[in-house]
Parts: C-alpha cells; sequence; structure tokens
C-alpha cells in the first residue's frame, strides 16, 4: 500500500464533516484574541486538513450567520484585511466541540484497541 496516495503533507486522510470544520476553525481563530485574517486562517487549518480556501469561506460565513464570528475589517498595506474574531457564543460553541470531540475519540480509540465488542 503506497502510504503517499492516502496522506498528503501530514494532513489527516478522513473526510471532514462541515462540524469538524467549524470546530477547526473556531479553535484556529480563537487563539488570536485580536482575531485573525481569512487567508491566514486557510494556512492554519491547511497544516492539520487538506482543503480549499472555497471550503473554508463559507464556513466563516457560517459561523459569522450563527453568530459565533465577529468580522471586521482593517487596513493592511493598503488594502482592506477581513479579520474574523470568536464572540462569547463561538467560545461556548467551541467548548462543546472539545467536549464532543473527547468523547468521540474515547470511543474511536476503544473501538481501533479492540476494547469494543458487539
Amino acid at each position: 500500500m503506497n502510504q503517499s496516495r492516502y496522506r498528503k503533507g501530514g494532513c489527516m486522510v478522513f473526510n471532514t464533516g462541515a462540524a469538524l470544520l467549524d470546530a477547526i476553525v473556531l479553535a484556529v481563530v480563537s487563539r488570536e484574541d485580536e482575531g485573525t485574517y481569512g487567508y491566514k486562517i486557510t494556512q492554519d487549518v491547511r497544516r492539520v486538513i487538506d482543503v480549499s480556501e472555497s471550503t473554508l469561506y463559507p464556513v466563516l460565513r457560517r459561523l459569522q450567520k450563527d453568530e459565533c464570528l465577529e468580522v471586521y475589517d482593517r487596513q493592511f498595506d493598503g488594502r482592506n484585511r477581513r479579520y474574523y474574531k470568536v464572540t462569547s457564543r463561538g467560545m461556548a460553541q467551541l467548548g462543546l466541540y472539545k467536549s464532543e470531540w473527547k468523547t468521540y475519540i474515547k470511543k474511536i480509540n476503544e473501538i481501533f484497541e479492540g476494547g469494543v465488542t458487539a
């Protein structure tokens, strides 16, 4: 089995659903107190999963619509740069995602390690 076919540049090989994408984006944005801009978010997320900008920008819009992110523009090198910042609602949602993730990986690890039987 050719490993490189199944794993690109250290990224996860599993499909990423909407909830996991939301969680990853909230986690990345929450690391910056003043928020961060779209391109940097894309680059940070790409270190973990193989995802395109065309996939991430709808995630950012959805999180904004759900009031998990607030958006503001800031001048940078003569251009406007759109920044995203996690709201208190977004932090609460991220906390829920983290809790659910811990439960999820525990169950998956049990299956991988043979601890779950039918």
